[in-house]
């Protein structure tokens, strides 16, 4: 069955990208426990913008929609992403002609922060706001956001599940099995290693921006070729100037984090690439006054 060969595919770079067995062993039996799960919405779902006007909108019937379900645990920033949404949008309606709709669904703890994160990143894409929990009940969606987030096909039954804007590898899964991509002439892997795996960025004063440099070594046999980065939070950015590392030589990769909450603070990266993993997580920790 199609459905079930990606959810195959997709266990399979999940696994790739975990580091511990328990964690395998967990994804595993999410993946099992919601292969071709029937998603059911709610009856009368209103959508609005910016959870300002109501909009006169209505799930159309298409081969495949995305679902993203947020709920009120955990840092709200964190969960959306919106300027990764606004592009991964733009990417989905250019390879499927607008067919294709993202559907999200909140549940939210402040609804203010979330009006004021709609607005801060002009995110005007039609949202659903479950002021009584109502989609969660029907569903009992997991509580990990990086499995909170759904490809359905055409019956609304799930055919992947992952968070396509926090793993490029998830994002891969997406567009394959919406258009049938496929990557031509696979690059090689090399070996990429960093001077640690965890940065100690020391006091931040809060609200200011702490700047760390750090410095990527490729010790393989093959050129490392970047294909992008994505952050734990809104809080942390990254810039660089290169796409790729010759064997035996190094880049560097600028990290700005802002601080916004007094207290310790524990963030990751993740670079991707042609690397075994497909990815290197790299950690950064300190403390906010």
């Amino acid at each position: 069955m199609k459905v079930e060969l990606y959810f195959i595919l997709g266990v399979s770079y999940f696994l790739l990208s975990a580091c511990q067995s328990k964690y395998e062993k967990k994804v595993t039996r999410m993946v099992q426990e919601w292969q071709g799960k029937s998603i059911k919405f709610p009856a009368d779902c209103i959508f609005t913008r910016q959870i300002k006007d109501t909009v006169d909108y209505r799930i159309p019937d298409s081969p495949y929609k995305i679902l993203v379900y947020v709920d009120s645990i955990g840092c709200v920033s964190c969960k959306l992403r919106l300027p990764i949404w606004k592009e991964f949008i733009k990417k989905i309606d250019s390879i499927s002609d607008q067919e294709i709709p993202v559907l999200f669904f909140f549940h939210p703890k402040d609804y203010k922060e979330v009006r004021y994160m709609l607005k801060r990143y002009e995110f005007d894409h039609p949202i659903c706001i479950d002021r009584d929990n109502r989609f969660y009940k029907l569903n009992l969606f997991p509580t990990n956001i990086m499995f909170q987030t759904f490809l359905l096909d055409k019956q609304n039954r799930v055919c992947l599940i992952g968070n396509p804007v926090h793993n490029l590898n998830v994002q891969d899964l997406y567009l394959k099995q919406i258009q049938g991509y496929t990557q031509e002439n696979p690059v090689p892997n090399t070996i990429l290693q960093t001077e640690r795996e965890e940065y100690d960025m020391g006091i931040v004063n809060n609200g200011s921006i702490k700047e760390m440099i750090i410095t990527l070594y490729n010790e393989g046999h093959y050129p490392f070729y970047i294909r992008g980065i994505t952050t734990s939070c809104d809080c942390i950015e990254t810039s660089y100037d290169w796409k790729k590392i010759p064997v035996n030589q190094k880049k560097s990769i600028t990290i700005r984090f802002k601080a916004e909450q007094i207290g310790d603070f524990y963030r990751t990266i993740n670079i991707y690439g042609n690397i075994p993993r497909k990815s290197l997580t790299v950690n950064f920790t300190g403390f906010v006054k």
